[in-house]
């Protein structure tokens, strides 16, 4: 077994990183000693100043880069100007994502593709920046945020479910080829968060939702990202390849 890194030397580059999600994902690794930066989409480019300021008050300074990952041009340029500023990417999480919920039978080509283009395309653009040298280096820790819904399916959400049912089809996939190399692949899939997405649900449904919920009650976003952050250590070497269930007791399977 080789020397592993210490998390002081780390660097890791978090895609949606100034969301909901993806920010108590940075602010763990950041505590954890890591330098981070995380991609946002250029409609949040307002916010960021605020984010980063408040992050940096909690002791984490995190770099921005942004870009909309779903176009593989601005995703190549926001990896290179996130791997200028840190030197090399040890960690990938990529937390990108959108919804764009309907029926199949009223779901427009666009409404597919932009979903697909965000939460599939975007892995591929992102993870194609940094395999390589992370298997050339022997060290490399990727995980991919998914959904419950990707595992269990969703009314309304053919597209958001294909989307995250094909992260972990890649997980699987990219795993066995990293694994000689020292690089883990490894999927999260949250179930129903409390974040502002899920604040927008009609009281009546989420209340629904949550009645659903063996633990009875939505996870909160800095829940997700201890998992994170546990797959993320060097220690975390011998798990590749899994999908790790945070939902509550929402779904569950052997």
């Amino acid at each position: 077994m080789t020397s592993l890194p210490s998390p002081a030397s780390m660097t890791a580059i978090v895609t949606g990183g100034t969301g909901a999600i993806g920010t108590e994902i940075c602010r763990q690794l950041a505590a954890a000693g890591l330098r981070v930066v995380a991609l946002g989409h250029p409609s949040e480019a307002e916010r960021i100043p605020q984010w980063q300021r408040a992050l940096s008050e909690a002791g984490c300074d995190v770099g921005v880069e942004l870009a909309d990952l779903g176009d593989a041009e601005a995703a190549a340029g926001a990896m290179r100007a996130a791997l200028d500023r840190l030197g090399k990417a040890d960690v990938l999480v990529n937390a990108a994502g959108i919804t764009r919920d309907a029926r199949f039978v009223k779901m427009t080509l666009d409404q597919w593709r932009a979903v697909l283009a965000s939460n599939l395309d975007s892995v591929f653009h992102c993870t194609k920046a940094v395999f390589a040298d992370m298997c050339a280096r022997g060290f490399g820790r990727i995980v991919n945020i998914a959904s419950v819904n990707g595992q269990r399916g969703q009314f309304g959400q053919t597209n958001y479910a294909a989307a995250k049912a094909g992260m972990h089809g890649f997980t699987m996939a990219l795993a066995q080829e990293g694994a000689r190399f020292g690089v883990t692949v490894n999927t999260v899939s949250p179930g129903y968060v409390r974040t502002p997405m899920t604040a927008a649900i009609k009281p009546e449904v989420l209340q629904g939702i949550v009645a659903q919920i063996p633990v009875g009650r939505m996870a909160e976003p800095a829940e997700i990202a201890r998992v994170v952050a546990f797959l993320c250590a060097p220690e975390s070497g011998y798990i590749t390849g899994a999908n790790i269930a945070v939902n509550g007791g929402l779904y569950m399977s052997a």
